[in-house]
């Protein structure tokens, strides 16, 4: 059963439908999963993981965007 409750991103307390899966909040944060690089409560975590990995109230994201250019 999904509930409203706060996990800290980037610092800022969010609210967010959990448990859910990185992949699942990052898209429900307007992110495409591929253009970032995210550390999950101070551990980094691979793309493939983010669809398998849950979050919970209380956890900790620290969410980087991959900028290309040259």
């Amino acid at each position: 059963m999904l509930s409203q409750e706060t996990i800290t991103a980037n610092g800022h307390q969010v609210t967010a439908n959990l448990p859910s899966s990185i992949e699942e909040f990052l898209v429900a944060q307007g992110l495409l999963p591929r253009s970032v690089v995210v550390e999950h409560n101070g551990e980094a975590v691979a793309p493939s993981e983010f669809s398998r990995r849950q979050l919970h109230s209380g956890d900790r994201l620290e969410i980087v965007k991959i900028v290309a250019g040259g």
